[in-house]
């Protein structure tokens, strides 16, 4: 698959002496969703900001569509929509204008079709000849929105989209996202919201301290690192587990009626047959089994070290 974003020995270190990041490289596939996951200061924000031409790197080179973002900096901007974090916009403008010149700063040709095509879709519309001082902070976020989407880029960077929207918008928001993916357009997104990351991306990248500890498939990347469980749910309970199933490191549930037994979700899951046998030696008779496989939030957790 073609990339559309080359990331090579990326590094940024303020004035100050933070270093936000430390020898980053990825490559970012084309028409993908991909996540970037990290605590806060991890160095997502400035990874994004380095890539759209907003913040000066300190080593290392990037290329967007091919183009250098120093050397070719027109070129790769014009590729680029951004979400930022942070709500900004000419308060006094109206919803239709700041979308409109939004399109005008990069050189596109009016196309009012397009820009109500994107406002219906964001469910401004209606509020199109609003000013934006006269907003919800959730509609202010559609607008950053429209404004990003308004000189139709290729690649779209969502930095924190949903925090602190209602869950209207965090709905609309992912379907426009899925569109806009069926249509070929990239997103790169940085969430603090796990569960969306791991409904949404199609790749993950974990980042800690500047440094990127992983890139892979989602669903690779919970294969190799998450951990299975199998849940025994027995028929009568248990006071102690006995000495005969001590090796297979069960645990007892506070109840007595379940025994959980954890393994490897890359192991061949032999084990699962051996503790089977013991149980039955023990005459233990089972009711239900089940297994459960960790979240990406788990993994996400277990990579970084503490929850967001």
């Amino acid at each position: 698959m073609t990339n559309v974003i080359e990331v090579r020995g990326l590094a940024k270190t303020y004035a100050s002496g933070l270093k936000a990041l430390d020898d980053v490289t990825l490559d970012i596939r084309k028409g993908e969703i991909f996540a970037l996951l990290g605590a806060n200061g991890a160095g997502k924000t400035t990874l994004i900001s380095i890539v759209c031409g907003l913040v000066n790197r300190s080593s290392g080179t990037v290329t967007v569509g091919g183009h250098d973002i120093v050397k070719d900096y027109r070129q790769a901007r014009r590729l680029i929509g951004l979400v930022p974090q942070e709500l900004s916009s000419d308060v006094f403008e109206t919803v239709w204008a700041t979308t409109k010149f939004s399109r005008a700063l990069f050189g596109k040709p009016p196309n009012p079709v397009y820009l109500e095509k994107i406002l219906r879709d964001l469910s401004l519309w209606e509020r199109k000849d609003s000013k934006i001082i006269t907003l919800s902070g959730g509609m202010k976020r559609r607008v950053m929105i429209a404004k990003a989407l308004a000189h139709e880029p290729e690649i779209l960077f969502l930095d924190e989209p949903t925090a602190g929207v209602d869950v209207e918008l965090r709905r609309d928001m992912w379907e426009l996202v899925r569109r806009l993916r069926e249509d070929g357009v990239t997103i790169i997104l940085t969430t603090h919201y796990i569960e969306e990351a791991e409904q949404m991306a199609d790749r993950i990248g974990v980042i800690k301290q500047g440094k990127l500890l992983l890139t892979d498939d989602k669903a690779a990347l919970m294969k190799k690192l998450g951990k299975r469980q199998l849940i025994l749910t027995l028929r009568s309970p248990l006071e102690r587990i006995p000495e005969a199933l001590a090796s297979h490191e069960l645990e007892r549930s506070e109840d007595g009626l379940q025994l959980i037994f954890h393994f490897d979700s890359q192991s061949d899951e032999g084990g699962i047959g051996a503790v089977l046998a013991a149980l039955a030696r023990e005459n233990l008779e089972i009711s239900d089994l089940r297994t459960k496989e960790s979240s990406l939030e788990e993994i996400f957790v277990q990579l970084v070290g503490s929850k967001q």
